[in-house]
């Protein structure tokens, strides 16, 4: 992994290239490469970022046709040598590839025994030598690639070009890959953001997908048959990707949470009936039957999946487990026909979650995917799907993403609510009221800016960060933790404010500030306890709250409006405010935070 790009057509393929791998970089990457089709192969390779590879390649080419990969390490450092795209012996074929390739040891064993060489400590390398082998017993390349497709083991978006050749040969494996069209030339892509700027039009590829990409646009083959995809057109604009002003991506996205919260719950709710539409096909009956709830994430989503898990059982009255997806196991007596296995991804490429999506429905439970990415791999393994429209996110560190997929999640728990008639709808109204009134709560927060960027300067050079909640307060102060490290690499934790006193007490000093959230739906008066435990140890106190609950206890009060059971999500607006700012402060990566990706496709 982590990002594809690939240009067929009549211009200079080489600005293409780049210019696709610098819209990708906010994937996470470690080094990156370019091949180029002439009468010969043509490469260019850095460790590094794409600037270095920039600097390195001509300034024009006569290729119309090449491939380009940013590589995030899995097997091998990452160095010159390791990074994509890899060749073959002869130096006829090129190769990248996102994902792993499980029996690449075997195939490699075996290559070497035939007397090929590897330049490379990567899984990669074998295809392009695999390629070679079959290109020398007669096959066309097409047919080559198809045999040696069929070899691996594993997950994979593969791209490949032949010297002499106006073709781009793809697979796909459980790893995103997709093909914009132009006019007169076609772009690949493991995301739509490489190639957004010239083409909006796209086809996905599937799980098993062989396809040939050419100037003229992509045959795609399915064990062998020619299939159909269809063609999707990309709805937002090409700027959207851009900064638009901001320093960084991540700021951008923060002070997109209002739009994001709106498209999240445009057209879905009925304030008058107490209702919400959905548009998943989830029948009453069914929803009725249902016994539990599974909900499978990672990360920030998973954040968000035990905030939901509160709004589901105590609005739609059913049992709700969460689990860490690289954790999730099917099992312990559970009623697969009265299970609901919801898996949240932003990506919707997750590959532990897709992993435990498939247990779910391999043990015959009916599953249900929350995204935001349309044509994702969760879309088309999910029985239903529910998007969570918060717009494109660059920036590695989650934020408008967490926002939307917490409302989303909060609209499907009145939503099965209502349909197992287990809030009666003045309830409901209660609970679409605060989630409607989001949007314009996050701005006032935003508008609060430079308050927290003076908290943030005071604070920035302690040693470690506490975080504590209860209840919906409990998640909350997960994600502002997960957030401060991600970006700042500080240490920080979170915990239920309860816990504080059962061993990170030990921790506390004056160095140590407790950032707490004091809001209703977080049990702000149980919290306070822990607060002054804290505070008696001369640890410094953010608070986060509504009513002015607990702003005597606290060095630094950072007000959230009164919105009820949505008021903790807002105090991680101020979170991630902080989390920005102190990041900031010190000069880190923000967009880009060292040894992360923003997809995670390998497990």
């Amino acid at each position: 992994m982590c990002g594809i790009v690939g240009y067929a057509g009549s211009r200079d393929a080489l600005p293409l290239l780049v210019g696709g791998l610098e819209n990708l970089e906010y994937r996470g990457y470690d080094s990156a490469g370019v091949a180029l089709v002439e009468d010969d192969l043509t490469l260019v390779k850095r460790s590094g970022q794409v600037e270095e590879l920039a600097a390195a390649v001509p300034d024009a080419s006569d290729a119309t046709v090449g491939i380009g990969h940013t590589r995030w390490s899995t097997h091998g450092e990452p160095t010159d040598e390791n990074a994509h795209p890899h060749t073959d012996c002869t130096g006829r074929v090129a190769v990248v590839h996102n994902g792993i390739i499980e029996n690449y040891d075997e195939l490699k064993r075996d290559l070497r025994e035939k007397g090929h060489t590897f330049a490379s400590d990567t899984d990669t390398e074998v295809v392009p030598h695999l390629v070679e082998d079959e290109l020398a017993a007669g096959k066309t390349p097409k047919d080559a690639f198809v045999d040696v497709v069929a070899r691996l083991h594993g997950s994979f978006a593969l791209a490949m070009v032949v010297d002499d050749g106006d073709e781009i040969y793809l697979a796909r494996q459980d790893s995103p890959i997709c093909v914009g069209h132009g006019d007169g030339e076609t772009f690949v892509g493991s995301d739509v953001t490489a190639f957004l700027e010239h083409a909006r039009e796209v086809t996905y590829l599937e799980n098993g997908d062989i396809a040939v990409v050419t100037p003229d646009g992509v045959t795609i083959e399915h064990d062998g048959e020619v299939v159909e995809r269809g063609v999707e057109e990309i709805e937002w604009e090409a700027d959207a990707a851009e900064k638009g002003g901001y320093d960084h991506y991540m700021l951008k996205e923060i002070h997109e949470q209002p739009r994001a919260l709106r498209q999240a719950l445009s057209g879905r709710v009925d304030e008058l009936a107490g209702d919400v539409d959905l548009d998943v096909d989830l029948p009453t009956e069914y929803l009725d039957s249902l016994e539990e709830i599974q909900i499978v994430a990672c990360g920030t989503s998973y954040h968000a999946g035990l905030y939901a898990a509160q709004l589901l059982e105590r609005y739609a009255d059913v049992r709700v487990s969460v689990h860490v997806a690289s954790e999730y196991e099917f099992g312990g007596g559970r009623d697969p026909w009265r299970t609901l296995a919801v898996a949240v991804t932003q990506s919707g490429e997750t590959a532990e979650t897709l992993s435990a999506l498939r247990e779910a429905a391999r043990a015959g439970a009916r599953t249900l995917a929350v995204t935001n990415t349309v044509g994702s791999t969760v879309t088309r393994d999910a029985d239903e799907t529910l998007y969570i429209r918060a717009g494109p996110e660059i920036g590695v560190a989650a934020t408008k993403t967490f926002v939307s997929q917490v409302a989303t999640l909060a609209l499907l728990a009145v939503h099965v609510g209502r349909r197992r008639d287990t809030i009666p709808a003045a309830d409901a109204r209660d609970v679409l009221d605060a989630i409607r009134g989001l949007p314009g709560a996050v701005q006032q927060i935003l508008d609060t800016d430079s308050q927290i960027r003076e908290v943030a300067r005071e604070y920035a050079d302690s040693s470690a960060f506490f975080f504590i909640g209860r209840k919906l307060g409990h998640p909350v102060a997960l994600e502002g933790a997960l957030k401060l490290k991600e970006i700042s690499y500080d240490h920080a934790e979170g915990f239920p404010a309860g816990e504080l006193k059962h061993g990170p007490l030990a921790l506390v000093t004056d160095d140590t500030p407790i950032i707490a959230v004091l809001t209703r739906g977080a049990n702000p008066d149980a919290t306070l306890n822990s607060v002054k435990e804290a505070e008696s140890r001369g640890a410094p106190v953010i608070g986060l709250s509504s009513a002015g609950r607990g702003d005597k206890y606290a060095d630094a009060a950072l007000s959230v409006p009164d919105l009820g059971v949505m008021e903790p999500l807002l105090a991680n607006v101020h979170m991630q405010l902080l989390a920005y700012h102190i990041a900031n402060a010190k000069g880190r990566a923000i967009d880009k935070p060292r040894n992360l990706a923003k997809s995670v496709t390998v497990e």
